[in-house]
């Protein structure tokens, strides 16, 4: 009962000495609480042994007893129970605009970096419990494939179900971007984000990546910039077989990186670059990190007394030790 049980005073429990050194008092005082007689010859009486005499003791321990529950009522037992609410005070609306050119399914990156990419932004998304998430991919135009919501399974289906071919080829980062920044421009949160991934250079759309940045900073949206794909050459497709397959050969990467640092620059965020899928996570827990939730978490303590159950204890034994001692026990004392 006591195992889990804290004590608002334990420095009471040190009265417990006292029980020990009145026992070793009472084992040697106890005959003196006798009366004696002394006879000459006790052949005249008819000596029969009491049984009840040999409980006497019993009222000591009742009494020690007594002492010992009531010191643990003195020692104040109680249980505590805490309860806690969280509460977001700081929400944050967060768009990943995803290249799906086939430029992305190059195999720099394990298996290929569209694949790479959705493994590592589907636990992005699983981190980020109290915010909401949106989707937009773009190649040679741009769709909102999920816009911002807090169910974070339908943003994992939504990454799960991107493909290449969803869109005409190309890479139009401005378009991406600015469909990425309508999607926020309403948001009323106290923070709006995108996080922007390429792997190639702008050369489709009608918007300019430096119109879009520029849409960005008007509404208050930070811009984290990704360029994906290893230094040098890539294995990647370079054109399709007969039976609608893709044929890979080498290519050389090609990621307007200058361009990226702008982005990120002008609208307060950062510019990564992801040459590997070690990379590619650390990028992203970083961001993760940067951007942080405040959340205000309110603890509620119930505390509840268990000294009443020690107390009628310690009581009880002591009327039963004075019932016993006045009735049972009269003739021996």
């Amino acid at each position: 009962m006591l195992d889990k049980t804290p004590f608002v005073d334990p420095q009471f429990f040190w009265l417990l000495l006292m029980l020990p050194a009145a026992g070793v008092w009472y084992f040697f005082m106890r005959k003196k609480e006798l009366p004696s007689l002394k006879m000459s010859s006790s052949k005249g009486f008819k000596i029969t042994p009491s049984l009840l005499a040999q409980f006497k003791p019993l009222l000591f321990i009742l009494r020690l007893m007594a002492l010992a529950a009531l010191i643990t009522a003195l020692a104040r037992p109680q249980t505590t129970e805490v309860t806690s609410r969280t509460k977001t005070t700081r929400g944050i609306d967060i768009v990943m605009a995803i290249d799906v050119s086939s430029s992305m399914l190059a195999q720099d990156l394990k298996p290929n970096r569209l694949s790479a990419l959705k493994s590592v932004a589907g636990e992005f998304v699983k981190a980020r419990v109290n915010d909401r998430i949106g989707l937009v991919v773009y190649s040679g135009e741009s769709f909102t494939k999920t816009p911002i919501t807090t169910d974070k399974s339908i943003v994992l289906n939504a990454l799960r179900e991107i493909t290449f071919g969803q869109v005409e080829d190309g890479t139009a980062i401005g378009m991406g971007l600015a469909t990425a920044v309508n999607r926020l421009k309403d948001s009323k949160a106290k923070s709006k984000v995108i996080i922007l991934l390429t792997d190639g250079v702008n050369n489709a759309g009608f918007i300019e990546p430096q119109t879009a940045a520029e849409l960005a900073v008007e509404y208050g949206i930070k811009t984290y910039t990704i360029g994906l794909g290893t230094n040098g050459m890539a294995l990647s497709p370079v054109a399709y077989n007969p039976d609608g397959s893709f044929r890979y050969g080498m290519q050389k990467v090609e990621i307007d990186e200058q361009l990226m640092k702008e982005i990120a620059k002008i609208t307060g965020g950062k510019y990564f670059r992801a040459t590997n899928n070690k990379k590619l996570q650390e990028i992203y827990d970083e961001i993760n990190k940067l951007e942080t939730t405040e959340i205000e978490e309110f603890k509620y303590t119930n505390y509840e007394e268990k000294f009443r159950f020690w107390a009628v204890l310690g009581g009880l034994l002591f009327l039963l030790e004075l019932v016993l001692r006045h009735t049972v026990f009269r003739s021996f004392i």
